[in-house]
């Protein structure tokens, strides 16, 4: 799939993110894992890494709820859960 294929796919899913994120990494073996998957694996690029301060940095509210980062996670140290009810990402039929 070609990158504006993607975008295009992207664009017809909406999102109500809560004011609290479903994604919860554990911080001190962020800094420890050397491959930090979850960052390459997230097809909304929900992860960056903060070099200067050592730091994961997480935009849930991009968050498609696919999962692919809590199986990349090499030390399952990822606490990953569905929004609360009403909130998260919605696909249009289509």
């Amino acid at each position: 799939m070609d990158i504006e294929n993607l975008d295009e796919k992207l664009s017809t899913v909406k999102t109500n993110p809560d004011t609290q994120s479903h994604l919860i990494p554990d911080e001190d073996s962020c800094i420890r894992c050397e491959e930090k998957s979850c960052i390459y694996v997230c097809p909304a690029s929900v992860y960056k890494w903060n070099t200067e301060e050592k730091k994961l940095i997480v935009s849930y509210e991009n968050c498609l709820e696919c999962g692919a980062c809590r199986i990349a996670c090499d030390k399952q140290m990822l606490v990953w859960k569905y929004p609360n009810a009403s909130f998260g990402i919605t696909y249009k039929q289509g």
